[in-house]
């Protein structure tokens, strides 16, 4: 199907508090920034740092993280851009409806759906299962519940009311990143007086015995897939722009102070611990951050760790219950789901397609206990896959976005914020994101995440060309915006 020419966005007018689409736009930009934040920041710093130095050596490590945040800056402008133009709950398959394709914006859809469906179980079962460190004989699934339950509340109640609990949420995993980036930096310049036998100096731990890179290049290649992987989550503020008042002030200002802290907190926090750790004996068997903290021989170092973590494993699945009902609610929307998900509470939430969120994330818990080295290894490998495939979605969406701006007589200096360098911003953040795909076939622990997530983006789109056919096309003279999505856009759209 061939994409409908998009209308020229609007002036940078502030919305209504409640349009009638019926969401509310309740957010501000410390609860974008925090959510954004919130997202990135969990398993993939706290955790799977360890692996990322082990495989691409101290230096290696923190080039991958360099990498990844000049990734995340180029998708991060093309976003910013598209939501501002477009400032709509579950932002990216409309997008990508619009500007490439009804089909693409199908299937981006479903594949972020699935991306965080598949992550709320990996969260409740991660945090369940660190519980069992100070509650050893309760089981794992009471404290899924649990979790769920809460996170379940937060969502039920208001977006305001997920906004503030994922502010605070987020705080205190920043507060834990900012205290191993000052207290481990401060030891490495020598000022650890209660570490026990050697401490590194500065950057001691760099040149290793077989040189800056002990496996060689390609192993920093290799850790950019993990690192990619890693940072994302920060796409959620796109995800929440249709619910924040004032997207064209609030959007740009959150993209740009996320990306800024997440290069602060990333770079300098695997900067502290690539410098502490020796990267042979880094890995996954321990939080890095535990490592360090123990080595500074702060006392229940251990205890403390395992609280942030546990934090940031309910932040994280506290984001992605809020994106998998949005994105419901935008297909619903759109058509493209069954019209139950598109109903809405008094209080503007989308409640049937918040449970059926959140039963998704469960059953993926449950394959997780009944086949974890089958269905639930086939999920992960899909979610993975499915993240940065949405990032070219988006990267592709802004290239063809402005393209057909401009074709259709707009003034580019007329855009409330637009993307800089254009087009080389969105064609090399496509290139990159690109290029990680194609080298996850020569890792042997991701490359499963091309056995499974190509055949589902190829299933998605042959689902929608005999479900909905050819002639189901995004109306040309209104370019695709439905009637609860036109309230939604700024004045003059």
């Amino acid at each position: 199907m061939s994409a409908a020419p998009l209308p020229e966005p609007g002036s940078a007018a502030a919305l209504s508090e409640t349009d009638n689409s019926g969401l509310r736009r309740s957010m501000d930009t410390r609860h974008l920034v925090m959510i954004g934040l919130g997202g990135v920041i969990g398993s993939g710093l706290f955790v799977s740092s360890g692996y990322t130095i082990s495989q691409a050596g101290p230096l290696g490590a923190v080039i991958a993280y360099l990498i990844g945040a000049v990734v995340v800056y180029l998708v991060m402008a093309c976003l910013s851009e598209l939501a501002i133009a477009y400032p709509v709950s579950g932002a990216f398959h409309i997008y990508a409806a619009r500007s490439i394709g009804p089909a693409t914006g199908f299937t981006t859809a479903w594949l972020y759906w699935l991306t965080w469906a598949v992550a709320i179980g990996s969260e409740f079962t991660a945090a369940g299962v660190m519980m069992q460190r100070w509650f050893p004989g309760v089981p794992v699934w009471i404290f899924c519940l649990i979790f769920g339950a809460v996170l379940f509340t937060m969502n039920a109640i208001s977006s305001r009311v997920f906004g503030e609990s994922e502010f605070w949420f987020a705080m205190i995993k920043v507060a834990a990143v900012v205290g191993l980036i000052i207290l481990g930096g401060a030891a490495l310049f020598g000022f650890h007086p209660a570490a026990q036998g050697h401490y590194p100096q500065l950057f001691e731990n760099f040149n290793t015995a077989h040189g800056l890179f002990p496996n060689g290049f390609t192993g920093v290649l290799v850790t950019v897939l993990a690192v990619l992987f890693a940072f994302s989550g920060s796409e959620l503020i796109g995800v929440a722009a249709g619910e924040t008042a004032d997207p064209v002030r609030s959007v740009p200002r959150a993209m740009r102070t996320t990306v800024l802290r997440l290069v602060i907190f990333f770079i300098g926090a695997i900067t502290v611990i690539a410098a502490t750790i020796p990267y042979d004996k880094a890995g996954l068997d321990e939080s890095p951050f535990v490592t360090v903290f123990s080595e500074l021989g702060i006392p229940y170092a251990a205890d403390v760790m395992n609280f942030v973590v546990i934090t940031a494993l309910l932040s994280a699945g506290n984001s992605g219950l809020y994106s998998c009902a949005r994105m419901l609610f935008s297909l619903a929307d759109q058509g493209h789901a069954p019209k139950a998900f598109a109903r809405l509470t008094k209080r503007g939430i989308p409640m049937v397609a918040l449970v059926v969120s959140l039963l998704g994330g469960l059953a993926s818990l449950v394959s997780s206990v009944i086949a974890p080295t089958t269905v639930y290894l086939v999920l992960i490998s899909i979610a993975a896959f499915a993240t940065v495939a949405v990032w070219m979605s988006i990267a592709a969406s802004h290239f063809f976005h402005r393209r057909a701006f401009v074709r259709n007589g707009g003034d580019v200096s007329t855009l409330p914020y637009k993307a800089p360098l254009f087009p080389l911003v969105p064609i090399v953040a496509f290139v990159a994101c690109l290029a990680s795909m194609i080298g996850i076939a020569f890792d042997p622990t991701q490359v499963a995440a091309l056995y499974f997530g190509v055949p589902f983006t190829i299933a998605c789109y042959v689902f929608f060309h005999f479900r909905y056919g050819k002639g189901r096309k995004v109306p040309v003279e209104d370019g695709g915006v439905t009637t609860s999505e036109k309230a939604e856009l700024p004045a003059g759209v």
